[in-house]
């Protein structure tokens, strides 16, 4: 029997527009966005599970390769994202400072997954700065001023 080594670190990652500014109002326009993400994610070795791009803000579930830290994976990704959508839009684009990544255990993964999914019902209810504020709280991050 040989020994292999195996892996899974599940990521939420969630990052906003800068000023939290509702710049991607198009929905056919943010499913491009979608879909670009994962083929972005897939050509840098990221194994994208879900994202979803509301109009002020992007979440996304990622196994975090062996190879990349979280800071390698976030700037990989809305680096190149905002790019993309600078390429293929008319106005100035830019994504705020920062990000938030949680882990994610395997037992909740449905769960965030159904979250990600629900986004669009879930945000008629609630804007992007208390989700954001919520998930500080719920990660009992302290000493962040939410921007």
């Amino acid at each position: 029997m040989s020994v292999r080594s195996f892996k899974i670190v599940w990521i939420h990652f969630i990052w906003g527009t800068k000023n939290r500014s509702k710049s991607l109002t198009n929905r056919e326009f943010r499913k491009r966005i979608s879909k670009h993400l994962y083929k972005n994610s897939e050509d840098k070795g990221i194994y994208m599970k879900v994202n979803y791009v509301n109009s002020d803000h992007v979440h996304a579930v990622i196994d975090l390769p062996t190879n990349m830290t979280i800071e390698d994976v976030a700037r990989l990704l809305k680096g190149e994202l905002s790019s993309w959508i600078n390429n293929n839009i008319d106005f100035k684009f830019n994504w705020a400072t920062g990000y938030a990544a949680f882990s994610v255990s395997e037992s909740k993964l449905d769960k965030v997954i159904k979250y990600i999914l629900d986004q669009e019902e879930h945000h008629k209810n609630k804007s992007f700065a208390e989700e954001y504020d919520e998930f500080l709280r719920a990660y009992n991050v302290k000493g962040i001023v939410n921007q």
